[in-house]
């Protein structure tokens, strides 16, 4: 499902990943655990070419990409097999709750735009966020945004998705509620591979 190859990664003089290799089949959810600054984020970004590799191979749902070769074709191909769950959440503030998780339907994928609304709605009926379509990410908890960041990862129908440190930024009281969400998404069989510091939610 999803293999990386002697992937080398440098920033300046700073050799962040040298020579890492990772095998990840399909339905498995793969824990990358370490320190802050050891390169857990960067490997993850070199998935989806969020952060470009200098070398090395990345191969997705069968699709390989040569990292110091890789073509933006390629890279689209690539990209649209995977999701992202950020750290952050990467909600647009601008947008509706809803309108955030139909965003990627309707502009990376082309969907008329009420069957992405149709398909929105069931997917944040499954994250538990269904009486909160019509409000605004500042208007919502941090566990709540990463809900509706998760459930728009859900709605492209990736054959992985990525989470970036899904629990660093919450208060400790909002952790319980996305892990249980992840749970959720583990549980139907999603390949998934989570970059996080923090032992007590690896376990």
């Amino acid at each position: 499902m999803v293999e990386l190859e002697n992937i080398y990664k440098a920033y300046g003089k700073n050799q962040v990943l040298k020579g890492i290799g990772l095998q990840v089949e399909k339905g498995e959810v793969v824990v990358i655990l370490g320190p802050s600054g050891s390169g857990k984020t960067t490997l993850l970004r070199s998935i989806n070419f969020l952060d470009h590799a200098d070398s090395g191979s990345v191969t997705v749902d069968g699709l390989t990409v040569d990292c110091a070769h890789a073509g933006k074709k390629e890279i689209l191909a690539l990209r649209k097999r995977t999701a992202m769950v950020f750290q952050h959440y990467n909600l647009f503030n601008n947008k509706t709750v809803l309108e955030n998780v139909m965003e990627g339907l309707i502009v990376a994928q082309k969907m008329p735009k009420q069957e992405a609304r149709e398909r929105s709605l069931a997917m944040l009926r499954k994250v538990g966020m269904e009486e909160k379509i019509d409000v605004y990410p500042a208007q919502i908890s941090g566990g709540q945004q990463q809900r509706v960041g998760i459930a728009r990862a859900l709605v492209l129908n990736p054959k992985i998705i990525l989470f970036d440190e899904p629990t660093s930024a919450l208060d400790p009281e909002m952790v319980g509620e996305v892990l249980e969400c992840i749970k959720g998404v583990a549980r139907e069989g999603i390949t998934m591979i989570v970059v996080t510091h923090e032992m007590g939610f690896a376990r």
